[in-house]
């Protein structure tokens, strides 16, 4: 028969085996963004009135200046890796981070890539999804929230739903979200608060070039606030 005190030492037992079952899921993580400073961070581009700030322990976006970036300055060549982190947005705005994003050397634009967006619920008609942004001379490859898209060697897609995806329902709207990127070769897969997002995966020869690259916090619109914390980042073999 169990006494008072086994009881509480099972149910101390049990809270601590599913915190290390939590820590066990985020074994090999690293948060990347200290609380405290920008430190390992860079501002790209550079504007006169700083757009990245952090207050109190999160990392502060302010769109004043239109769109910028927040690159991980120690790490510009990342291929292979998980990515998780919290956001939230205290009024209205779009935003997203950028993966494997490399300098556009055409001139075309600022950045190639791939893209995963976080804008604000109600913007568009599926927010929330991922696509590509390759130069030169082609359109971009948009996966929306709750598509599982493939992009053959042809450059031809093809798009079927993701079982038991993310909804509207499912987001905090002006609260904190999480993000979950795994990227490995040429397949992405993004988890909003833990629920499938979107699922893109590219056969395209030309995106061999973008195996590798930096990961940036995006600023989209002037006048918007982004809020981002808890940045942890796995590289994979």
């Amino acid at each position: 028969m169990l006494t008072v005190v086994s009881l509480i030492l099972c149910v101390l037992s049990g809270d601590a085996l599913a915190e290390e079952q939590k820590k066990g899921k985020e074994s090999g993580f690293k948060h990347i963004f200290d609380g405290k400073s920008l430190e390992g961070w860079e501002e790209m581009p550079k504007v006169e009135q700083q757009a990245w700030s952090v207050q109190d322990g999160i990392i502060v976006g302010e769109g004043d200046k239109g769109r910028g970036y927040l690159v991980y300055s120690k790490d510009k060549n990342i291929a292979d890796f998980e990515l998780k982190f919290l956001y939230r947005f205290p009024g209205n705005g779009n935003s997203g981070v950028n993966i494997r994003a490399r300098i556009d050397k055409t001139g075309r634009r600022k950045f190639e890539g791939y893209h995963a967006d976080i804008g604000q619920v109600g913007i568009g008609g599926k927010v929330l999804g991922a696509w590509d942004f390759h130069t030169p001379g082609r359109r971009e490859h948009r996966c929306f929230r709750g598509d599982d898209l493939v992009i053959d060697k042809d450059d031809k897609p093809t798009i079927t739903p993701l079982k038991n995806a993310v909804t509207v329902e499912d987001i905090n709207k002006g609260g904190w979200n999480e993000l979950h990127v795994i990227a490995k070769g040429n397949s992405f897969q993004f988890f909003l608060n833990g629920k499938p997002s979107a699922k893109f995966v590219e056969h395209l020869p030309e995106a061999k070039r973008l195996r590798s690259g930096m990961i940036q916090l995006q600023l989209h619109d002037p006048g918007m606030i982004v809020h981002f914390k808890d940045i942890r980042l796995k590289l994979l073999k």
